[in-house]
């Protein structure tokens, strides 16, 4: 037992709270059938004899009665307010113990926590329901305390309650999410399986490939050894062919000189036969062979040239006939020409239809396939942070398939926040240099605006590589700036918190186009075809401003664009013309054209640049549809490096020949220098490669002559 206290040292508030604990009392007549609870509770207390509170040294009440058993609780004091007495006191409170009431709330709590079934889903709200009846206990037993009690256990109700609705909100965001990474997974496991199956494939050609190199080596090499071989029979056969024939012209040259010896004999032996001069015999005989050759030779020349000759009769019928048959071939030609006019026209518009038909029937399937009610989006509210505000500019004008977007990306950011590391994907091939690693790397949690600052730096820094000359790929040199910039053993944490940025934020233009360019979707010319589209236009709007104040009228403006692009329609130029009035908010008089090229701070360029990217990507569009229509309709058949390139020159005669193996390189995907005049691949395989480069027309297409 405790030593007693004197009355002196209990507050008022403790000697009510002794009462109550002393004398309880029960409310017969609001309840006169008392439940379980209340039952347990009388038994509590009649088993539990009520003996002074004991009080701590400082005055307070004691965190246990006098009768507890094992351990004793000290209370901290200040070093110098200890007296005799409290010493006294100090050396009596080592034999407190621990109080029955809290070894029976103790039992209580520990024999419904044995009866709870844990393997349930709500396992830990069953698991809060005993402590809840304890504190209901002390809350009914401390009447004092009663209603602090109670706001404090409505608080913590109120609390549970309103993160309870919230979780339950974010139950279909959560299978939402879940569903998209399954199929984003499902999209990944596929083009790896279909990557896998090319590499295996593009091997075996490879293979196939050398042996056949092999092969035609070793013919080569064979024809080479019987042409020298032959080369040298023939320098053989000609020298003795040369021989036999200065051997036959000699022996000719000596029958004939015997021949005239034996004839001057002859004429010498018998002068009277003759009864002529035999020296002018000779010179008549030599007289009369010549006129007999000249006679043959202009006998040969008139049968040669008047042999075929026919009767100026005929020749007039056959003429009329030829001149009649010529007219009926050019009106043939002439109608031809307009059917084949007539043909192609019909032939674009029936592709273009194709393609809308096919474009609006894809459409047609995925709304039949995703259609549901429209969303409540104004729920989103709550969630996204910066309240009602920022989901309002964030939601303005898009539309549902964009709203899910934006609510991935706000998603993804904050668990891209959370996340400390990141599981390297590994060193294999078919992982991109900038990624191979095997390990965890750390997340550097980078905002948006730092990521495009490093982004538009690598650009700046593969631009002047370019002036240079370019010896790697864009994931190459990526890798290197970071190892260049951030050193060898931090890189890898760099390039995978910026990757993971990029390909979260596909809202950022300059996030997505650097993610499209690395992932090999986009190729990099494309993104420098832009920048020097921009960078052309800048320098002739302030070459044609000679003040170099950044203002020209509009008259001006509209004549720098038509003779910067004197490709255009009047349609396109009016189309920049309106875009740049909106973007200015009207031109007055002078078109301040500096602020159609400010960008903001995450790289997003204006509503004038990016129309003039629209129209040159509209363009490219229809320089592909031409080439599409002089290749054929058939897109699926075999074309050669020939047959592309005459019908690239067909559609845009302007093209230098450096430009040309460009595009043949890109179409077929190899450098200029090994592609073969054999070598074939299909029509949309080569359309969808040039697609993905940069690409343009060089000049107009030359108008078909008049019949």
């Amino acid at each position: 037992m405790a030593l007693p206290r004197p009355a002196s040292d209990i507050t008022f508030s403790q000697a009510t709270e002794r009462d109550h604990l002393a004398h309880p009392t029960v409310n017969t007549t609001s309840n006169p059938l008392p439940d379980a609870k209340t039952l347990y509770k009388r038994k509590i207390f009649q088993h539990r004899k009520t003996p002074p509170l004991h009080f701590s040294t400082g005055g307070r009440l004691s965190s246990w009665p006098a009768y507890a058993s094992a351990q004793v609780i000290l209370q901290n004091r200040k070093p110098c307010s200890t007296t005799n007495k409290t010493g006294a006191r100090d050396k009596a409170a080592l034999n407190i113990s621990k109080p029955r009431y809290l070894e029976q709330l103790e039992n209580y709590l520990r024999k419904e926590l044995l009866l709870l079934d844990m393997k349930k889903d709500n396992s830990e709200e069953l698991k809060l329901q005993p402590y809840r009846e304890i504190f209901e206990f002390f809350i009914e037993d401390f009447k004092t305390y009663k209603p602090l009690l109670s706001s404090i256990k409505n608080a913590y109700e109120v609390t549970l309650a309103h993160f309870r609705e919230k979780i339950r909100s974010l139950e279909p965001l959560k299978a939402m999410l879940v569903n998209v990474s399954e199929d984003c997974n499902e999209k990944i496991l596929a083009i790896r399986a279909e990557e896998r199956y090319e590499i295996k494939m593009l091997k075996k050609e490879k293979i196939n490939l050398l042996k056949l190199i092999d092969k035609k080596n070793e013919e080569k090499i064979s024809l080479q050894t019987q042409v020298t071989k032959l080369r040298k029979t023939l320098a053989e056969e000609y020298l003795h062919f040369l021989n036999e024939r200065d051997a036959r012209r000699i022996l000719v040259a000596d029958l004939n000189e015997l021949r005239y010896q034996r004839e001057d004999m002859s004429l010498a032996q018998s002068p009277d036969v003759w009864g002529e001069d035999p020296v002018k015999l000779t010179l008549a005989l030599k007289m009369a062979r010549q006129d007999l050759t000249r006679t043959q030779k202009e006998l040969n020349t008139m049968k040669a040239n008047f042999g075929d000759v026919v009767p100026r009769r005929d020749f007039e019928m056959e003429e009329k006939k030829n001149k009649e048959l010529f007219e009926m071939v050019e009106n043939l030609r002439s109608d031809f020409q307009d059917i084949r006019k007539e043909y192609d026209m019909l032939l674009q518009v029936h592709m273009t239809i194709v393609r809308d038909r096919d474009e609006f029937s894809r459409d047609l399937q995925e709304i039949q396939r995703t259609s549901t009610p429209r969303p409540n989006w104004s729920k989103c509210e709550d969630v996204v942070s910066g309240g009602q505000e920022r989901w309002q500019f964030l939601s303005q004008g898009k539309s549902s398939d964009q709203l899910v977007n934006v609510l991935l990306e706000e998603i993804g950011s904050g668990l891209l926040r959370e996340r400390e590391t990141f599981q390297g994907l590994g060193s294999t091939e078919d992982i991109p240099e900038f990624l191979r690693s095997g390990g965890f790397v750390r997340n550097k949690k980078l905002s948006k605006k730092e990521v495009v600052d490093i982004i538009q730096d690598v650009w700046k820094e593969r631009m002047a590589e370019e002036q240079k000359e370019k010896t790697s790929t864009l994931a190459r040199f990526f890798l290197d700036y970071l190892k260049k910039r951030f050193g060898d053993a931090s890189a890898m944490d760099w390039s995978y918190t910026i990757f993971e940025n990029v390909k979260l934020f596909h809202s950022s233009e300059v996030m997505k186009q650097f993610h499209d360019v690395l992932m090999g979707k986009v190729d990099e010319n494309v993104y420098l075809g832009q920048r020097e589209l921009v960078s052309y236009l800048l320098k002739e709007l302030t070459n044609s401003d000679s003040p170099n104040e950044g203002n020209l009228t509009l008259d001006q403006f509209s004549m720098v664009l038509k003779n910067a692009f004197p490709l255009k329609t009047d349609e396109q130029i009016q189309e920049l013309l309106e875009v740049a009035e909106v973007q200015l908010e009207g031109i007055p008089r002078d078109v301040h054209y500096r602020f159609l090229f400010v960008e903001d701070e995450l790289g997003a360029s204006g509503p004038f640049i990016h129309k003039l990217w629209e129209q040159a990507e509209n363009e490219k569009k229809a320089y592909l549809l031409d080439l599409e229509i002089e290749l054929g309709p058939n897109r699926a058949a075999e074309t050669t490096p020939e047959r592309l390139r005459h019908a690239l020159i067909s559609i845009d005669p302007s093209l230098d020949e450096q430009t040309l193996d460009n595009y043949l390189s890109q179409a077929f995907q190899t450098p200029i220098a090994e592609l073969e005049p054999e070598q074939s691949q299909r029509q949309d395989v080569l359309l969808t490669h040039l697609q993905a480069g940069a690409i343009k027309r060089m000049g107009p297409r030359e108008l078909e002559p008049a019949s």
